[in-house]
């Protein structure tokens, strides 16, 4: 059970006002155009690239959490070391190509490479993509651990408080609220980690409270579930927030630069995040559910005021990423699927994007009530639309790599319903609880193989 003091209580609201007044104090300098709306007139500085990138990138704190205390630092294996690499393999080979264009989202870089069909696909996989309904869930449920509501109501006022100055804003009102996020992120978990510190001792005594196998790379766990999850890191190299945030950057060498000075914030937030999830394990060692591990740490480890800066913490990572993840869903709908249909205005289109970015927080609160699994719905999303994005997305960047739009379409329709299938097949056929894919595979490898074999008869045909 969770107890809060009253003045614990008023700080978090007043950081909710401070979002939104930051937020929609943005969008008071936001210009009419669609530039401006879409990409915050493509003016962003390093240090503000880098803090919107960090905080947008870093938003299932529940669910590292919950793999830290079960798994201890195997969660640095699973959820940093391949989100690391792919985002050096983005800075080195993307970036800068990237923001070379004049585009503004993945499928207007699809539209260019393959045609219209291919792109509006590509949006509809987008769209799917980026739906927030992981974290609409989180924030509601720590909305819920303070305040009591029902996750119900829980879930429909942070989601509304995290979207509203969007309506008026656009990236500009996001950037803005994500570098006040991006401090607030850090000081919640230094906190955190220096109270636990202080009341538990240094890392012998971690050493000598969790299982030994908390302190090996795997946590216990198959080469083959690690493997998953490289597979499921590929999700950065087709991530939308990465790619808006290329599009937007001052120039192409902010935007590389920008992804390397992120990797080391991002290794820095994974070693506060992971080490307090230990501490956690060693201090609570049967807590019946992991996934709340970081709020009973607060609960056993901090004063009043810390504890309420902990939770602003915590609320800062998980609400900049619902923001973002918001906004590209609703310029997904009104500039990537609506503007291809039909000519828009630069009006009707902000109109477009801001319906869109109300039917993805539909959409993700629909989802967030009816699936609530974090880890659940990271893995579902990716293993479903990552092998139908990733190959024609990449690929669409270098000349030589691309193919006839044709095998482009059905490559990526490929990917995408095969990996679904599988899944689908996989859960239909459950032993125990567990489900029992074609041949032991994970859904998303006869994914990506359907995707690369469609993809090098493309590449043969294009010979010929």
């Amino acid at each position: 059970m969770v107890h809060f003091s009253s003045i614990d209580s008023f700080l978090v609201l007043l950081y909710f006002a401070a979002v939104l007044f930051i937020g929609f104090r943005a969008s008071k300098k936001s210009g009419r155009s669609s530039d401006d709306f879409l990409l915050a007139g493509r003016t962003l500085t390093l240090p503000v690239f880098v803090a919107t990138l960090v905080s947008t990138w870093y938003g299932g704190i529940l669910g590292v959490g919950e793999f830290s205390y079960r798994y201890g630092i195997s969660n640095w294996v699973v959820f940093g070391l391949p989100y690391y690499i792919f985002a050096l393999v983005f800075a080195l080979s993307l970036a800068k190509k990237i923001r070379a264009t004049s585009f503004a989202t993945i499928p207007d870089q699809l539209a260019h490479a393959y045609g219209r069909p291919t792109a509006i696909l590509g949006a509809v996989l987008t769209f799917l993509l980026v739906n927030p309904a992981a974290y609409v869930l989180m924030l509601g449920l720590l909305f819920q651990l303070v305040f009591g509501l029902s996750l119900f109501w829980s879930v429909l006022l942070t989601t509304a408080a995290s979207i509203a100055f969007l309506l008026f804003g656009g990236l500009r009102s996001d950037v803005s609220t994500n570098v006040f996020e991006f401090f607030l992120m850090f000081l919640g978990f230094a906190l955190m980690l220096a109270f636990a510190v202080a009341r538990f001792g240094g890392l012998g005594f971690i050493a000598e409270n969790v299982p030994p196998r908390h302190l090996s790379l795997t946590g216990g766990n198959s080469v083959q579930f690690i493997l998953v999850w490289f597979f499921i890191a590929l999700w950065t190299l087709v991530d939308p927030a990465f790619h808006q945030r290329c599009y937007a950057a001052k120039d192409e060498k902010t935007a590389q630069r920008g992804i390397l000075v992120s990797i080391l914030f991002w290794a820095g937030f994974d070693f506060l995040t992971t080490t307090t999830g230990l501490y956690a394990r060693a201090a609570i060692p049967n807590l019946e559910n992991p996934s709340f591990s970081y709020p009973m740490l607060a609960e056993l480890t901090l004063p009043p005021i810390a504890k309420g800066l902990f939770y602003i913490g915590l609320l800062a990572t998980v609400m900049s990423t619902l923001s973002s993840l918001s906004l590209i869903g609703g310029i997904t709908v009104g500039k990537d699927i609506v503007g291809r249909l039909r000519s828009l205005s630069d009006e009707k289109l902000r109109l477009w994007s801001n319906i869109g970015i109300m039917l993805t927080a539909g959409l993700a609160i629909v989802l967030a009530l009816a699936i609530p699994s974090v880890v659940g719905i990271w893995y579902t999303v990716g293993t479903c639309i990552v092998p139908g994005l990733l190959v024609p997305v990449v690929s669409s960047y270098f000349e030589r790599l691309r193919i006839e739009s044709r095998f482009a379409l059905a490559a990526m329709m490929g990917g995408w319903i095969i990996s679904s299938a599988s899944l689908i097949w996989g859960h239909l056929n459950t032993l125990g609880g567990t489900p029992r894919y074609v041949f032991g595979i994970e859904p998303m490898v006869p994914g990506l193989l359907c995707t690369l074999l469609v993809w090098t008869a493309g590449k043969l045909s294009r010979r010929k």
